[in-house]
């Protein structure tokens, strides 16, 4: 698979194609496949929402088209259309582990396929570049009154980071929205990356 849209300060060198490689290749095919979908059954009606289901947060009321997960009643929850034991079988673990590393868990959500070990490392290797939070950040969480819930700190500290937002500065240079998905990817992983930060300031 061809290199697109790659980071070069982010992603480690690897014969393998990265998380971006993949989600970008991807991309496209989901395009087509929606706009096919919606071209040809665009106006069949999903089901009916009575009263009830309103005032009752739309239970079982098909309203969304919605493909990282799938909560069955009998089931349980499928990821990517894959059983909690069959990705504790199939996602790659930590040496001596026994459970899927997250990561290898956010590239099957992202991609709908089960990455290798190298690039599952390969993606820890890219957080943990992007982890580091600014100092003026730290410091602004650490002087947060104390009493001050702990979700409403860590919230404030997440919307600190829209400084550094790649999406924010791309956007008001005038980006194409063929690229929203490419800065909002860089923000998304970045996010994700500096929450165990976040989380472990103390308060």
């Amino acid at each position: 698979l061809p290199t697109v849209f790659s980071t070069p300060s982010f992603f480690a060198m690897s014969s393998e194609p990265s998380l971006k490689d993949v989600f970008a290749n991807k991309i496209p095919v989901w395009q087509k496949e929606i706009k096919d979908v919606k071209q040809t059954y665009g106006d069949k009606i999903l089901g009916t929402c009575t009263v009830e289901q309103a005032y009752g947060g739309m239970r079982s009321v098909k309203s969304m088209v919605y493909e990282t997960s799938l909560l069955d009643p009998v089931e349980g929850i499928r990821f990517r259309g894959l059983t909690i034991p069959e990705c504790q079988k199939r996602l790659p673990k930590a040496k001596g582990g026994d459970e899927p590393l997250p990561e290898a868990l956010l590239w099957l959500l992202l991609t709908g396929e089960v990455p290798t070990q190298g690039q599952t490392q390969a993606l820890i290797d890219d957080m943990n570049k992007r982890a580091p939070l600014p100092e003026w950040i730290e410091q602004t969480v650490l002087n947060f009154p104390k009493d001050l819930h702990p979700m409403t700190q860590f919230s404030m500290a997440i919307l600190a980071c829209q400084r550094e937002s790649h999406f924010a500065a791309a956007y008001q240079k005038g980006m194409k929205k063929t690229e929203y998905w490419v800065h909002t990817y860089e923000d998304m992983l970045t996010c994700i990356a500096r929450l165990p930060r976040i989380a472990g300031l103390p308060i």
